[in-house]
């Protein structure tokens, strides 16, 4: 499909989004480099978590992004799989957690 709302080359306009609001975007962006910089974690760590995270929150633009990242800072394909294999097993558990939620409204309404 050529007409679609993503469209990979948008990944590289990232930094323009200033352009409406430099304040804010300048704002965003020091806080930004300053998640993903040294500290704690390793900024390699720091990728292969963004890399779960993206998938998780489906963006994308940050599975692009990170997809590289990750692989350039020298994790493996099964290392990154692994990571969105945890991803996806957090995301589903918080689907089915929430089925207590329907469990007690069943419960409340059968009563």
């Amino acid at each position: 499909m050529a007409n679609h709302y993503y469209n990979a080359e948008d990944l590289g306009k990232f930094g323009s989004i200033g352009e409406f609001q430099k304040p804010m975007a300048d704002k965003f962006f020091a806080w930004y480099g300053e998640v993903f910089g040294e500290g704690h974690l390793t900024a390699k760590e720091k990728s292969l978590i963004a890399l779960a995270v993206a998938h998780a929150v489906q963006c994308p633009y940050c599975i692009d992004a990170y997809s590289t990242d990750a692989f350039e800072k020298g994790f493996s394909e099964a290392q990154m799989m692994e990571a969105i294999h945890v991803a996806a097993a957090i995301k589903g558990g918080a689907a089915l957690v929430h089925g207590t939620q329907m469990m007690n409204k069943v419960k409340e309404i059968s009563m």
